[in-house]
C-alpha cells in the first residue's frame, strides 16, 4: 500500500496543502495572533518539510522536536482550543483539495498525536 505521503499526491500536494493551510490560520482570529512576526515562507517549508516526514515521504525535517519548538507559543497561551482549530484548519484545507476523508482522518490522527508535545504536557502514560 502507498504511503499517506504518496495518497495525498506527494511534493506538489504538501505544497499547496500548506499554502492553502496559512491561508486560512492568518484569516482565523482564534490562531493568527501567534503567527505575529514569524517570517511565513521559513514557516510554510518547514511545515511541508514536517508534514512530508509524518506522512511517510523523503525525511528532510530539520526543524526543532514538536515540545521545544511550540513551548514559546504555550507561555502566550496556547491550548487544546488552538491546536483544535489548526488541525480544523488542516481538515478544511485537504477537503477544498479534493482529498477523500479517510486521508483527512488520518492527517487529523497524526496531528492528534503531537498534541500533549505541543501542548508541552507530560506524556501519556
Amino acid at each position: 500500500m502507498d504511503s499517506l505521503y504518496k495518497r495525498l499526491g506527494g511534493a506538489p500536494a504538501i505544497k499547496a496543502a500548506v499554502d492553502a493551510f496559512y491561508g486560512k490560520v492568518l484569516a482565523d482570529d482564534r490562531i493568527r495572533h501567534f503567527f505575529d512576526g514569524v517570517d511565513m515562507e521559513r514557516q510554510r517549508a518547514k511545515q511541508r518539510g514536517f508534514l512530508t516526514m509524518v506522512t511517510g515521504g523523503p525525511n528532510a525535517y530539520t526543524g526543532q522536536n514538536m515540545r521545544d519548538g511550540h513551548r514559546h507559543l504555550v507561555a502566550r497561551g496556547l491550548n487544546d482550543g488552538h491546536v483544535d482549530a489548526v488541525i480544523e484548519n488542516l481538515a478544511a484545507t485537504l477537503r477544498e483539495l479534493g482529498v477523500p476523508e479517510a486521508e483527512i482522518a488520518q492527517v487529523g490522527a497524526l496531528a492528534n498525536s503531537v498534541r500533549d508535545d505541543v501542548l508541552d504536557r507530560p506524556a501519556a502514560a
